[in-house]
């Protein structure tokens, strides 16, 4: 996918969903299911739809909606049937993975602080060193936190009891990582793991609405149609509230990658999608007086996914096909010696046989459960173990075999 404008990134099921359990499904009646033959030296055509789960919100369907004229509460309201407007505010604190060493080291900058939280105490670190271009917050024992700051060389400053925190007065922060420098909103906290002795995240705190604006783009382009964009941040918006709420004691709420929703900070800005984010300012979906998890995906294919919860439906998506969409229909070539290789106690593949689907749309819909047979064994998988094997867009999909 191409970075610039960044390609929509789908929001994958994290934990709280993890632990509901499998959601089973009924099966499809027999008829359904389809089988191929697969000979010797084989090429494995798989036919699919979609990018992601399919789950909510179709973000290429969103942008289709726009431009068809739907605004933006009609768009999510579309995707999460059954649910009704409220607000969501406060901060969020949010799991930095590029950040993988245990220190926490910013950049000197006019209205640097440091925070003990044991000491409940704030320095101004301008005054202590006018001179430092870095700063560094390193664990040691005792879960106490060593402050030292950067000229030519590191010099320590103080021992602090607790964790302990940068913030400059909610203006930017440089954050080095070993991924490289990036900017970030908010605090940026040295956070104690529970039961991992010295071992600290770096944790950044900064109100939602801020949080957002590091988000959006990074989700969809922010130069797509505005409401398509706002749609976009109510979803982003709900889902992080839901977040935030299954975690209210963790010393993060939300990760930084696809594996919640993708957040770039301070340095993935851009103003068209920071509009959209005004725009939309604390609202989100609600069910039950409580935030929806307003999942979302790339596109939906032609059809979105059941998922949890009941505006999770499976409901046929008008927007998704169109030609501006690259994911509503894809194909991949893959050898026998592919598929073989990954399971590799059935020995020569000799058959492909569909067991269960969802029923909705093309070939019956998303692949639920599938038999691959070879001459050794054979092995029983589902849609979705077989397409994160081989890096396919969704579980919807069929073969053919040549």
């Amino acid at each position: 996918m191409s970075a610039v404008p960044p390609a929509p990134r789908r929001a994958l099921i994290c934990s709280i969903v993890l632990a509901l359990g499998a959601l089973v499904l009924p099966a499809v009646p027999a008829s359904a299911a389809n089988a191929w033959d697969v000979p010797r030296d084989a090429t494995v055509t798989v036919r699919g739809h979609g990018y992601g789960h399919g789950h909510g919100l179709s973000q290429y369907g969103a942008q289709r909606a726009a431009g068809l004229g739907k605004t933006y509460r009609q768009i999510v309201r579309f995707y999460y049937p059954g649910t009704r407007w409220g607000r969501a505010g406060g901060t969020v604190k949010v799991l930095l993975t590029a950040d993988t060493t245990r220190d926490v080291v910013v950049r000197a900058r006019s209205g640097l602080t440091l925070r003990s939280l044991g000491a409940r105490r704030a320095w101004p670190l301008t005054r202590v060193a006018p001179r430092a271009n870095r700063w560094r917050i390193t664990p040691a024992a005792r879960g106490r936190s060593i402050i030292a700051y950067r000229t030519k060389r590191w010099h320590t400053w103080r021992t602090v009891p607790g964790d302990a925190e940068f913030a400059a007065g909610g203006k930017p922060i440089t954050l080095q990582t070993p991924a490289g420098a990036r900017r970030y909103r908010g605090i940026l906290r040295s956070a104690s793991v529970a039961g991992r002795g010295r071992d600290r995240d770096t944790v950044n705190i900064l109100s939602l609405e801020s949080y957002l604006r590091g988000v959006v783009p990074l989700e969809v382009p922010a130069l797509w149609h505005r409401h398509a964009v706002r749609a976009q941040a109510i979803a982003a918006r709900t889902y992080a509230a839901f977040e935030r709420a299954a975690a209210p004691s963790r010393h993060y709420q939300i990760c930084d990658t696809a594996h919640c929703q993708v957040y770039g900070g301070h340095s993935a800005e851009h103003s068209a999608s920071n509009a959209a984010v005004r725009a939309t300012r604390k609202q989100v979906l609600t069910k039950g007086g409580r935030p929806i998890f307003a999942q979302f995906s790339a596109s939906s294919g032609g059809w979105t996914s059941a998922g949890a919860f009941s505006y999770l439906k499976a409901k046929e998506d008008p927007y998704d096909r169109w030609k501006g969409n690259p994911h509503h229909a894809w194909r991949v070539a893959l050898s026998d010696e592919e598929i073989e290789a990954q399971w590799p106690g059935i020995g020569n593949l000799t058959r492909i046989r569909v067991n269960r689907r969802d029923g909705n749309g093309d070939w019956n819909g998303r692949v639920e459960e599938m038999t691959l047979t070879g001459e050794d064994g054979s092995v029983t998988v589902s849609g979705d173990t077989f397409r994160l094997r081989f890096g396919l867009r969704s579980s919807w999909f069929t073969f053919r075999v040549s």
